[in-house]
C-alpha cells in the first residue's frame, strides 16, 4: 500500500475519533444541561412545597392554640358552674339547718302542733271543726253587691 494511503486511513480514523470525542461532548453538556433544569424545577417545587407546610403548619398551630383556649373556657366555666353549685347546695344545707332547728324550737315550745303549724287534732275534733266552719253565718251571701269582688267602672 502506498504511503499516501495509508495517512489518508489515519486522518480519517483520527477526524472519525475527534467527530464522536465532539458528539460526547455536546451529548454530556445537553445531559448536564437538562439535570441542571430538572434540579432547578425540583428546588421551585421544594420552595413551595416548603411556603405550603410552614402555612399548614401555622395553620395547624393556630388551631390547636384555638382549642385550648376554647378548653380552658370549658374548663372555666365548668368550675365557676361547680363552685356556684356547691355554694348553692352549702347555702341549701344551711337553710336546712336553720329549718331544722326552727322546728325542734317550735316543738319544744309547742309539743302539740302539728308539722304544718296547726294544732293536733284528733278524727272527731276535724270533722266536727268542717261542721262548724261550713255553718258559719258571718258571711254575706255571694249574690249581694257590696261583697269584695272586682267592680268595673
Amino acid at each position: 500500500m502506498d504511503t499516501w494511503v495509508i495517512i489518508l486511513i489515519v486522518v480519517v480514523a483520527v477526524l472519525l475519533v475527534l467527530g464522536l470525542a465532539l458528539f460526547l461532548s455536546k451529548r454530556s453538556r445537553v445531559g448536564k444541561l437538562r439535570k441542571r433544569e430538572q434540579a432547578r424545577e425540583h428546588l421551585q417545587e421544594a420552595h413551595v412545597k416548603g411556603v405550603q407546610a410552614e402555612k399548614e403548619q401555622a395553620l395547624a398551630e393556630e388551631q390547636a392554640a384555638r382549642a385550648r383556649r376554647e378548653r380552658a373556657e370549658v374548663e372555666e366555666r365548668t368550675a365557676l358552674a361547680e363552685q356556684e353549685a356547691r355554694e348553692r347546695a352549702a347555702r341549701a344545707g344551711e337553710s336546712q339547718a336553720e329549718a331544722e332547728r326552727l322546728r325542734a324550737q317550735a316543738q319544744k315550745l309547742a309539743p302539740d302542733l302539728a308539722h304544718d303549724g296547726h294544732a293536733q287534732r284528733t278524727e272527731t275534733q276535724y270533722t266536727e271543726a268542717q261542721r262548724t266552719d261550713t255553718q258559719r253565718t258571718d258571711f254575706p251571701p255571694s249574690d249581694q253587691s257590696g261583697g269584695g269582688g272586682a267592680t268595673r267602672r
